[in-house]
């Protein structure tokens, strides 16, 4: 039996045209270990965007239904050389019924299931039935039940793994940040918040959060400096990626770790990291290197952490995803849109703005 529908996908040109559209697709019987997932519901997050859209002009774009033409800067263009000319689908997770299953994946069959397929804007999705959970929560409580949830639980496991003992974590009112805070609640991780608004800082001490910082106060360095003193967190995680924010939370670091110390031209011998995990910049980072020679800043991506954590890590922590699904990693979302709304000019301007709870999530059945 064949299943029918529309697939989004996302294509960039070597002239620097980048192409969305919705196309008509058949999806044939799936594989063994694998289902077809018939897609209730999937979220937009950055992840998706950078695949998406780039750093692409949205704003002077060409829109027609089903249809967006766009240009992409020339460096963004060169970058993404290894792409040009293939028509790629997008949309990392999704939550939906299986509606057919391979060889070995007949359990999962008319179940609904918490999905990666890495195509889940369409009607239907490919997924390995050895990612999918199944679920007893709506398609829209399951749709975020991936990336969100194993990014904050990956950050304690990092923490754990490398040595540190507490976390530095901007742009923190987002719907992982939040996720972030009740973990490390739970956990009793100490945790330092860094967001861009009083109203930001309200949303997070209303979870219980104690230390959470306004990044735009005229004091916010002094009181991170006091933060980290107090929590010894060590290890941030950056999603802004450009500016100088990173910079600042080592600078931070420094200064905490160097009190009562004596002077030395190299700086505090103790340990100090900041991972960059997204890209809500666009420009570049900038280092105002006055955090000594002890520290390091690197990249963060959930699949290549889950790799390097191995198996008995992942599985404990899918399991505790799935416990509380409704509860501690529940996401919540500013507006729901079919296929063909994600390719309005409204909706990419918001969607695309990235502002903190502003998530989108496609339905494609809408």
């Amino acid at each position: 039996m064949t299943y029918t529908g529309k697939q989004l996908t996302t294509q960039l040109d070597a002239d620097g045209t980048l192409t969305l559209q919705l196309n008509d697709k058949t999806w044939d019987a799936p594989k063994a270990g694998q289902v077809l997932v018939k897609v209730e519901a999937s979220p937009i997050n950055p992840s998706d965007l950078g695949l998406l859209l780039a750093s692409a002009d949205t704003e002077n774009a060409q829109y027609s239904p089903g249809k967006i033409v766009a240009r992409m800067p020339d460096n963004a263009t060169r970058a993404m050389k290894a792409r040009h000319g293939m028509a790629m689908p997008a949309g990392n997770e999704a939550a939906g019924t299986v509606v057919a299953a391979g060889a070995g994946a007949e359990a999962l069959l008319g179940k609904r299931v918490a999905c990666v397929p890495g195509s889940a804007y369409a009607n239907y999705a490919y997924a390995d039935a050895a990612m999918c959970m199944p679920v007893e929560a709506s398609a829209a409580q399951a749709a975020s039940s991936f990336v969100n949830p194993m990014t904050a639980l990956g950050f304690v496991e990092t923490m754990k793994l490398e040595g540190f003992t507490g976390i530095v974590h901007a742009a923190a009112a987002s719907n992982l940040g939040q996720m972030l805070v009740k973990i490390c609640l739970e956990d009793g991780v100490p945790l330092v918040n860094i967001v861009r608004s009083d109203d930001q800082v309200k949303l997070l001490r209303d979870l219980g959060a104690t230390h959470v910082l306004n990044m735009t106060d005229s004091d916010f360095m002094p009181k991170l400096i006091d933060a980290i003193a107090e929590t010894k967190a060590m290890i941030g995680f950056d999603p802004i990626g450009g500016g100088t924010l990173s910079s600042q939370i080592l600078t931070a670091m420094e200064a905490a770790a160097s009190r009562g110390a004596a002077f030395s031209r190299y700086g505090s011998s103790e340990a100090k990291k900041v991972y960059i995990y997204g890209a809500l910049d666009l420009g570049p980072t900038i280092l105002n290197r006055a955090f000594g020679l002890t520290w390091d800043l690197a990249g963060w991506l959930l699949t290549p952490f889950m790799g390097k954590a191995g198996m008995e890590v992942v599985g404990r922590m899918r399991a505790r995803v799935a416990k509380d699904l409704t509860t501690t990693f529940a996401s919540y979302y500013k507006a729901e849109v079919s296929l063909e709304g994600m390719l309005t000019k409204e909706a990419v301007s918001e969607y695309n703005a990235r502002r903190t709870g502003e998530k989108y999530l496609v339905v494609p059945t809408a």
